[in-house]
């Protein structure tokens, strides 16, 4: 058993076979499978926005 934090998709997806994953919420899901499954699990169960990055908006700061 290892616990692995990494923002490294690839090297997720060949590593994990389970997903604790804590929301924002205080809820944890437990998810058997890789982390492609896993995502795949996301979109059904959230939605496609909750795994699609979301790009930030700047503003142009003016003197």
């Amino acid at each position: 058993c290892a616990m692995v934090i990494s923002h490294d998709r690839w090297f997720l997806d060949r590593v994990a076979t389970h997903i604790l994953d804590y929301r924002d919420d205080g809820k944890i899901n437990f998810y058997e499978g890789n982390f492609t499954d896993y995502e795949a699990w996301l979109k059904a169960t959230f939605g496609s926005d909750i795994v699609e990055p979301h790009r930030l908006k700047y503003k142009k700061i003016s003197k």
